[in-house]
């Protein structure tokens, strides 16, 4: 399963009003750390599918989301659960932190 694209559009249906939990990468394609950390989250998409869903939101093809939680910079992480915001993670990431950190909040 690969990650899921989400818009200012879908964001309430795909993130907000998700039955589990979601990672919501903050990205643009001229970012070179996210696009260090786009296959990270495609490999931990699929490892973690049973417990979480991983979504990649563009900030210049949906600004209006961003703004709203606050992105300052990218590679930005915020992490929904129950249509709630509970922790936010900034700045690239190697995998095993980036693991360790989902695992240290989504049961």
């Amino acid at each position: 399963m690969a990650t899921k694209q989400v818009t200012d559009d879908n964001f309430e249906n795909e993130v907000l009003k998700s039955e589990k939990p979601v990672l919501v990468d903050f990205w643009a394609e001229w970012c070179g750390p996210c696009k260090m950390v786009g296959p990270v989250l495609e490999e931990l998409s699929d490892e973690m599918a049973d417990k979480l869903v991983i979504a990649k939101h563009n900030i210049d093809d949906s600004p209006n989301t961003p703004t709203k939680y606050g992105v300052r910079g990218i590679p930005t992480m915020l992490l929904f659960s129950g249509g709630q915001l509970i922790d936010t993670k900034v700045g690239a990431a190697n995998k095993s932190n980036i693991k360790e950190w989902l695992d240290s909040k989504v049961r």
